[in-house]
């Protein structure tokens, strides 16, 4: 199967039936003026839209009654003759035409009202469609009809793919045919689960029909971490995180941080909207499409840029000249961004797939999510692992906040540290499944969890942030823990008494004794370094730079001189570290952009808008001064070159690590270090 294309477009065409002229202004020579000129080896064509609607003609579904030719083919033709590869997009989850024809099919939650994006008739959006009726058929049937009509189409695209906890009268029929309880959540859910995985098989095996090569992707917006059981379901991973759209610029990272992991090629996914999907006339920045594919290439994938097509049918030259911008920037790289291996030396097991949690991405947990936020800031290049992946390779592990071990785990962890590995634990992390004690010898006695909520800590001297000498604020509970054996942290200050209307001080919270508590806020001991407190999880919701500054000194502290990098990179800059080994060379991403808050909500009392939010934009690209960066390696480094520009760049060795110096460079630089 031919990998994955580095410069992809998403190009959605989800067009009401009450708009004249669809499509009418197509014309091939425009279409591929802009495609070449953007720099676009790779567009996503619609069959079919969450209107329901066709856009060639079809004999299960239904054309779009203003359309009056085959759209698709017009569009897949001029794509072939510019050597352009067209996977093909339908509609899955949501479908208003198969919903209108048949309203039965259609998933009713246990309140009895319709599950989707509508919660009313009076409101408009598009119908969320149960996979266990009848209309799974309907939904293999357009697969079918699609592969064959479009054989030389480069892939099978299928959307909003999810199953609820439905109460139709087919889900009703099946739980209790199949030994469900329907009374019950969680037996809702498992036969949703059910129901699910049967869509997986059907739609597959529909869109492989006259093709058992033909790619296949299901998208619902990210790959759940520790949901291996679908993935034989895939051809590849297409990863959805628009920056604007409500995910930030650092979820990403954390997405692919897993996804990588995996054995599939994968895209990372972004759009050129000014917030999200479906902006009509919406704008990014050229220089944020240049930094968002970059950090793609940065974290090991290829890129995909989402569009949306005007119902005319013609590409939009703005946009193309914006895409332009970044493409013409990832084509001269890839070289250095295919066929590459993580390197990372630092893993965090996925709080996800150890208790099992729901969510849209990587990083629902919200320890996770500060992890993540954590390393990324302190420039540590990491991967996240589900529950059955190996921990070769890795010379540290994280466990943030809220990972009980069972059994399993605990074994596996202690074979971990046995070989030299080491542990990162936080908050609960660490005790056992009844939280009385932890399964390691932290060198600290166990005393519970603290009554106090927010308390306080006042680190050691060498872990004290750079501009803070008192106790700082702690807005989560703490383990209560003394250091016996172990080297401590720092300590713990109580505040005189808990916030209640039986008494309270100013505006928050109490102010912390002066004295002591008596418990530490940390320990190392050996192989594991311990916060008493869920600071990932505080970081993930306040974002304190002196709590930062403390775990940051902490984690360097403990792993020592086997940091794989320290660099003086701001904290808005990000490295990684890949190996390309069949061209003996690792390949050392270096990311800086400066992220902005704008927006905010705006009370909008009529028009058919979107509410407005805060989001992060990027503007200008400010170049990055004297950075400097120490790298230590397993191979040794004969010489190295700044990617693409092909400029051999002095570096010298201190012992076993190499030490680098850039005057200074502008969004994305690849080191390439050649062994």
């Amino acid at each position: 199967m031919e990998k994955l294309r580095f410069r992809q477009i998403h190009l959605d065409f989800h067009t009401s039936p009450d708009i004249p002229g669809i499509g009418a202004k197509f014309d091939k020579k425009h279409w591929q003026e802009n495609l070449k000129k953007a720099h676009v080896d790779s567009i996503t064509c619609f069959s079919s839209c969450h209107h329901g609607w066709s856009y060639h003609p079809t004999k299960v579904g239904k054309m779009h009654p203003e359309l009056s030719f085959n759209l698709l083919r017009e569009q897949m033709d001029a794509c072939k003759e510019i050597d352009v590869n067209v996977p093909v997009y339908l509609t899955a989850g949501v479908n208003n035409v198969a919903s209108d024809m048949h309203p039965e099919w259609r998933s009713i939650n246990p309140e009895g009202r319709y599950l989707g994006w509508t919660p009313n008739p009076l409101t408009p959006g598009f119908h969320k469609m149960c996979f266990n009726t009848p209309y799974l058929d309907y939904l293999c049937d357009m697969i079918r009809e699609t592969a064959q009509m479009f054989p030389e189409a480069d892939g099978i695209f299928l959307d909003i793919i999810n199953q609820g906890q439905c109460c139709c009268p087919w889900c009703m029929k099946s739980m209790d045919k199949g030994g469900f309880d329907a009374e019950k959540p969680e037996d809702r859910e498992a036969h949703a689960r059910k129901v699910l995985l049967n869509y997986y098989k059907k739609t597959t095996e529909a869109a492989k029909a006259h093709d058992s090569s033909m790619r296949i992707f299901h998208n619902s917006g990210h790959i759940q971490c520790g949901d291996t059981e679908i993935l034989k379901y895939f051809s590849h991973l297409e990863l959805e995180s628009l920056p604007t759209g409500g995910w930030g610029y650092d979820h990403y990272p954390m997405s692919a941080a897993y996804t990588r992991k995996l054995d599939l090629d994968f895209l990372g996914m972004t759009g050129k909207f000014h917030t999200t999907w479906g902006e009509f006339g919406g704008f990014k920045h050229p220089n944020a499409l240049r930094y968002e594919c970059a950090a793609m290439l940065a974290q090991g994938s290829k890129c995909s840029i989402g569009d949306q097509l005007h119902p005319c049918g013609k590409l939009d030259e703005s946009t193309y000249e914006i895409i332009g911008a970044a493409y013409s920037e990832v084509e001269a790289k890839e070289p250095w961004c295919d066929d590459v291996e993580s390197r990372a030396e630092v893993a965090i097991l996925s709080n996800t797939a150890v208790n099992k949690l729901e969510g849209r991405g990587s990083g629902e947990s919200a320890g996770e999510v500060g992890a993540c936020r954590m390393l990324l800031e302190s420039h540590i290049h990491f991967d996240m692992l589900d529950t059955e992946m190996s921990f070769d390779g890795y010379k540290v592990i994280v466990l943030a906040d809220d990972i009980k071990l069972d059994e399993r785990m605990q074994n596996r962890l202690e074979l971990f540290m046995r070989n030299g590995g080491k542990l990162i634990m936080s908050g609960a992390s660490g005790l056992n499944q009844d939280g009385t004690g932890f399964v390691f010898d932290l060198g600290a006695e166990y005393h519970g969890i603290s009554e106090f909520d927010p308390d306080f800590i006042l680190p050691e001297e060498d872990f004290l942030p750079d501009f803070v000498h008192t106790p700082f604020v702690m807005y989560l509970k703490s383990q209560r823990i003394k250091v016996t054996d172990g080297m401590s942290l720092g300590k713990v200050y109580d505040p005189y008494f808990n916030r209640s209307y039986k008494h309270f001080c100013s505006h928050q919270h109490t102010p912390y004794k002066l004295d002591d508590s008596g418990f530490d806020c940390g320990v190392i001991n050996g192989s594991i370094l311990y916060f008493a407190h869920p600071v990932f999880s505080i970081y993930r919701g306040y974002g304190i730079v002196a709590l930062k500054e403390y775990v940051a000194k902490a984690i360097k502290a403990f792993i020592g001189n086997d940091m794989q990098v320290l660099t003086n990179l701001p904290s808005q800059g990000r490295i990684t570290l890949f190996e390309q080994e069949a061209q003996s060379r690792y390949v050392m991403h270096l990311l800086y952009a400066n992220t902005i808050s704008r927006g905010g909500a705006l009370d909008l009392s009529g028009g058919n808008a979107r509410a407005s939010y805060v989001l992060e934009v990027i503007e200008e690209l400010n170049p990055c001064c004297n950075v400097a960066a120490s790298v230590k390696l397993p191979r040794k480094i004969k010489r190295i070159t700044l990617e693409p520009q092909g400029v051999e760049l002095p570096f010298e060795y201190d012992g076993d690590r190499v030490n680098i110096t850039l005057d200074s460079f502008t969004c994305h630089q690849m080191l390439a270090m050649h062994y």
